[in-house]
């Protein structure tokens, strides 16, 4: 017989925040010799953001890194406001976290995201979105990146439930896939209908109007 759900795990970028990295990388270019589809290819997905995500890095290290990689000319103190500036909000999001609120009632919600210092900093200034959870986990707090199956073994430990009892969306598949092996309930996140359909088939309930409630 399966498990009843007990926490709802979300991710966070392109789940309840939305990103796109090609905003930063337009503002960059006009400061090196790159497109921003170069300085997008070059360091957005590169060994040095993946040590910024999990916290082996300072903010001025990976300053001091993109710097080189680009020959940028520009300050840090120039570059942290063009680094952060990323995120939007969009309809889907409002809705997700809508629905996150109303859940609260009955569930225990947590997050889980890879991310570095300086987004999580400017996303906490500028975004209401980390006070609704009951637990957030942090890549570049935990030292690990998902889909390291070692962050996920991490929260299970810390949320004291099984994996089983466990609900997480993700909009990577490759991620849910990590979790799924280890026994959580996971689920690609493509958009707020099918959120709702995946959370129904697990058997978490909620009142219809609840779904509406947004930022």
């Amino acid at each position: 017989m399966a498990q009843t759900i007990k926490v709802l795990l979300f991710d966070l970028g392109r789940v309840l925040v939305d990103f796109d990295h090609l905003r930063s990388a337009q503002r960059i270019s006009a400061f090196c010799s790159k497109t921003p589809r170069q300085i997008y290819d070059l360091f957005f997905e590169s060994q040095a953001t993946i040590a910024f995500e999990a916290g082996k890095i300072t903010p001025e290290d990976f300053y001091r890194q993109v710097k080189q990689m680009l020959d940028l000319k520009l300050s840090y103190a120039s570059f942290e406001p063009i680094w952060n500036d990323i995120f939007f909000l969009s309809a889907k999001n409002r809705s997700v976290f809508g629905l996150v609120n109303a859940l609260r009632a009955n569930y225990k919600i947590a997050m889980l995201s890879n991310i570095n210092v300086l987004h999580y900093e400017y996303l906490k200034k500028n975004f209401p979105v980390f006070e609704v959870f009951d637990k957030v986990f942090l890549s570049f707090q935990l030292g690990l990146i998902k889909p390291d199956k070692e962050i996920y073994n991490l929260v299970i430990r810390d949320l004291g439930v099984s994996p089983q009892e466990i609900f997480y969306t993700d909009d990577r598949p490759e991620l849910v896939e990590s979790a799924k092996s280890l026994g959580i309930k996971g689920c690609v996140f493509t958009n707020f209908g099918q959120l709702i359909s995946d959370l129904e088939d697990s058997g978490i309930t909620f009142l219809p109007q609840e779904k509406i409630h947004l930022f």
